[in-house]
């Protein structure tokens, strides 16, 4: 009943949240005599703060119409170059009108960005998909929000998840790919990526790993906590729902994006009420500038996906809570995960100094798990300064993580395996 009762209060706070849109834009408008009332800009913010605590957070759309590559603005187009129930697999393809610069991209590297499954939409990514265009052709997976997903498509567990991966990587060629896995699906990319090895299938050139949950036992963080100290049988009674009828997937059992929105505001409280204040004032102040980027963070931030449940359970069981990738006894559809037989692919794990989400060691496990890449051909960076987000969004991101990743990638394009 809880998602039905969320669906109830949703949809009494919505005329309010509209209302709440309407005043505040008519009390802030100056061309509106009703402006000019005593107060009218103190309670055209606080309309507006009404509004966004109450209003409906919608996917965002990428929005990534154009790139800087090689000296000059770029065209790019969105398509989906691979359709599956539960996740679309997007390409941004670049265009230019200037042959020498058609031939440069030509030539440049594939990647494929695996975007997480752990409430927030792929557009979270936005800022790497774009800052990546600059040098790479780019794929990223668009997941689907399980709300949206009729139960006759089946359950989606993590072993399917690992199976979609590998039916990414075959579809765009691994041959000439690169995958960057940033945070949660870390795991079943190197999952994904050591069956193919084991079988003796292509693996991709190279593996980037920025701030996953490889070894949770190292540095454990207060979302590692939570798995350790409640029962499976907790999660499966607390926080699985299932989608009411009005939602495509009605009767699907997920874990709500509601739930999860809820989780991400708990872990600091604090942190987004001053947030919200500073929002406030900030419109009290007329300072746009800095209102816009309230706007724009918390659109993002608010906007959340409901998982399948299947996937989130056996993401907890099999990571968070028995750790069978380090200890290497994960099975994936009866086969045994060994990150070993990787020896083609070069890997780069990333981590940020201050990432609370998943702690300093978590992620350069991989590199002792990947026995059998040569050395020379593996590197760790830990970004001084830089929380979870800041290693893949932000000027971070930008200034100092990116240059590492676009080097890594170019030095292994070429190379033959």
């Amino acid at each position: 009943m809880l998602y039905q009762i969320h669906e109830w209060q949703r949809a009494f706070l919505g005329p309010l949240s509209q209302f709440a849109e309407a005043s505040a834009l008519t009390l802030g408008d100056p061309a509106q005599p009703w402006a000019q009332w005593p107060g009218a800009q103190r309670m055209a913010a606080g309309y507006e703060l009404l509004h966004r605590l109450g209003k409906d957070y919608e996917k965002p759309a990428f929005n990534i119409h154009s790139a800087r590559a090689h000296d000059q603005e770029i065209a790019v187009i969105e398509r989906v170059a691979l359709d599956t129930p539960f996740c679309q697999l997007k390409r941004f393809k670049r265009f230019s009108d200037d042959p020498a610069t058609i031939e440069a991209m030509k030539t440049e590297p594939v990647v494929l960005v695996v975007a997480p499954l752990s409430g927030h939409h792929a557009t979270l990514l936005r800022d790497t998909v774009r800052t990546l265009l600059r040098d790479h052709k780019v794929y990223v997976t668009d997941w689907v929000d399980a709300r949206m997903i009729p139960a006759e498509a089946g359950p989606f567990g993590l072993d399917d998840y690992v199976a979609l991966i590998e039916r990414f990587i075959r579809h765009i060629g691994a041959e000439s790919l690169h995958v960057i896995s940033v945070c949660q699906p870390t795991v079943p990319v190197l999952a994904a990526v050591s069956l193919m090895a084991a079988r003796g299938e292509p693996t991709p050139r190279s593996l980037t790993m920025m701030g996953g949950p490889i070894d949770p036992r190292r540095s454990p963080t207060s979302v590692n906590n939570l798995a350790t100290t409640q029962p499976l049988s907790w999660f499966k009674g607390n926080v699985i729902h299932t989608v009411p009828a009005n939602y495509p997937g009605h009767g699907r059992e997920v874990y709500p994006g509601f739930l999860q929105h809820a989780g991400f505001i708990a872990m600091n409280p604090s942190r987004h009420l001053q947030s919200h204040w500073d929002f406030y004032q900030n419109l009290l102040r007329g300072d746009q500038e800095d209102a816009e980027s309230h706007r724009k963070f918390y659109d993002e931030y608010n906007a959340v996906l409901d998982m399948p449940a299947e996937f989130y359970l056996d993401t907890i069981s099999t990571v968070f809570q028995n750790f069978l990738l380090p200890r290497g006894l994960w099975n994936v559809d009866g086969e045994r995960v060994k990150p070993s037989a990787i020896k083609r692919s070069a890997l780069l794990t990333i981590e940020g100094e201050l990432d609370d989400i998943s702690g300093p060691g978590q992620t350069q496990a991989a590199q002792e798990l990947c026995s059998g890449i040569p050395a020379k051909r593996r590197a760790h960076s830990v970004i001084e300064g830089a929380g979870h987000y800041g290693i893949f969004s932000g000027r971070r991101w930008r200034e100092v993580v990116y240059p590492q990743v676009r080097d890594f990638i170019r030095k292994f394009d070429d190379i033959p395996a």
